[in-house]
């Protein structure tokens, strides 16, 4: 995610605590927010795409998804 999107979102949340929010800046927060935590979201699946478990032996298992996820 861009600087400046993270840097919007942080001055409407300010101005959320301090006066309020139009419905277009609630609006612009809620989607920006979205797009922030689907950001956060897929970086950390590629993180663990690529996370290995070394079992005492020395092998190497790629991580998987639970059962019914």
């Amino acid at each position: 995610m861009e600087q400046h999107k993270i840097d919007r979102i942080n001055h409407l949340a300010k101005k959320h605590k301090s006066e309020g929010l139009t419905a277009e800046e609630a609006a612009e927060r809620a989607a920006l927010h979205r797009e922030y935590l689907d950001a956060i979201r897929s970086s950390l699946q590629a993180h663990l795409d690529n996370t290995y478990v070394v079992d005492a032996q020395g092998n190497k298992t790629k991580l998987r998804r639970k059962e019914g996820k």
